[in-house]
Order: structure tokens, then C-alpha cells, then sequence
């Protein structure tokens, strides 16, 4: 703010902000954000265009630690953010899947092994039922990690480009890591099959890139 306001509302500002810290109405924490890899800047909702788009619907095999040739299976539209997943969820209701809380899942592209949990903001309806949980780019699943003390796994940096917590997909861009997921899904047998799926797809009212769910720090006041 030092370049764009002059000394009186500076002086207005700062003692605001003053204020408000030490009444404990100012604080910082991390959320999900619309996020454009080209501005390398975070957009409001209302700045963040949603276009239909026709894509596809993975549906994926997560092999169950210690049983043999047993699956949950997860559908999802972004196979590029399976390094990511912390957990897999199902509704608590969902009768498919009640023996299967509390046991382990073996994520497919980096082996890691991740909890299957119940919670009640998982649609039944979707897919398979069976959520992945990607806490650091996904708004629902950044929730239900909340809930869940899930660990985060940001894989995707500020960039466009994935890190080195994606494992086989690190430097690749999303689009790259898409192609190779599926490509290591398929190898692996985890890949059970593909459909089209129509989507909302959010853009950058600026430069019309595809907006990505990122994790950042952010300001809050408590109102």
C-alpha cells in the first residue's frame, strides 16, 4: 500500500489494521483460492468465469492394503491430482461402503497408503460414491481434511507445474500430468474405464486460463 495511497490514508490504514489485530479480529490461515497459473494471482468468486465444458469421468481402482485383487474404485476428473489424495470418503449413510471405513487404500500412482473415511458432505450419488480426498486443491475436500485432521499435499505449484510431491509428474504442467497419469493408471491396471462427462469449468475472466484450486495464505477479518 506504500506505492498507491498518500500519508493520511496510510496513516488511516495502519492504525485500522492496528485495531483490528488487537482486538483479535485480524487473522491469517490458509484456504482454497480460485488461483490463475498466468496472473500468478488469486481471483474472488465473482471474478472467475464458468463455462460447460465436455470432459471425461476417470474411474479408478484403489487397491485395499492386505487383501488381494480387492478395489475400492473412485471416480474423479483429475487423475493429475491423485499424488495428492490423503484419504478416500464415503457418505456414512452409504450401505456399499460401511465395511470398508477404517481400513487403508493403496493410492496407484505413488503407492502411499491413505485411510478410508466416512463423511456426511460425500454425494452417494456421484460416481462410485467414493470420494478422493485432495485437501490442497479441492474447496470440499479441503473441508472434509479440516474435519478430519487429514495431512496436506500441495502438489501443484504457483507456476502451473507440478512438484516434486507428484513423483513421476513433477515438471510437467496439468494437461502434461493428465496424459501421464493415465498413462501409469493404464500400466498399472488401475484405470477400470472412462466416460464423458459435461462440466462446470472455471476461467479467468482476464486471460481465460483454467483456474486452479490452490492453497494459500490468506487475510480474514471476523465479522
Amino acid at each position: 500500500i506504500d506505492d498507491i495511497l498518500d500519508k493520511d490514508i496510510k496513516k488511516i490504514v495502519y492504525q485500522t489494521l492496528k485495531q483490528l489485530e488487537k482486538d483479535k479480529l485480524l487473522y491469517r490461515g490458509k484456504r482454497i483460492v480460485n488461483y490463475c497459473t498466468y496472473h500468478q494471482t488469486a481471483f474472488s468468486n465473482l471474478e472467475v468465469k464458468y463455462r460447460r465444458e465436455k470432459g471425461k469421468l476417470y474411474f479408478i481402482r484403489y487397491p485395499l492394503k492386505g487383501e488381494v485383487n480387492k478395489f475400492i474404485v473412485v471416480a474423479t476428473t483429475r487423475p493429475e491430482t491423485i499424488p495428492g489424495d490423503t484419504a478416500i470418503a464415503v457418505n456414512p449413510k452409504d450401505k456399499r461402503y460401511k465395511q470398508l471405513v477404517g481400513k487403508t487404500a493403496i493410492e496407484p500412482i505413488l503407492q502411499r497408503e491413505i485411510p478410508i473415511i466416512a463423511d456426511k458432505a460425500v454425494d452417494m450419488n456421484f460416481g462410485t460414491g467414493a470420494l478422493k480426498i485432495t485437501p490442497a486443491h479441492d474447496p470440499l475436500d479441503f473441508e472434509i481434511g479440516q474435519r478430519h485432521h487429514l495431512p496436506i499435499r500441495a502438489t501443484l505449484d504457483f507456476q502451473g507445474y507440478f512438484n516434486d510431491l507428484a513423483g513421476p509428474l513433477a515438471g510437467l504442467t496439468v494437461k502434461e500430468a493428465r496424459e501421464k497419469a493415465l498413462q501409469l493408471l493404464e500400466r498399472g491396471h488401475f484405470l477400470e474405464r472412462a466416460e464423458d462427462y459435461y462440466h462446470e469449468v472455471g476461467h479467468c475472466y482476464k486471460c481465460d486460463t483454467v483456474i486452479e484450486p490452490m492453497l494459500m495464505d490468506q487475510w480474514f477479518i471476523d465479522m
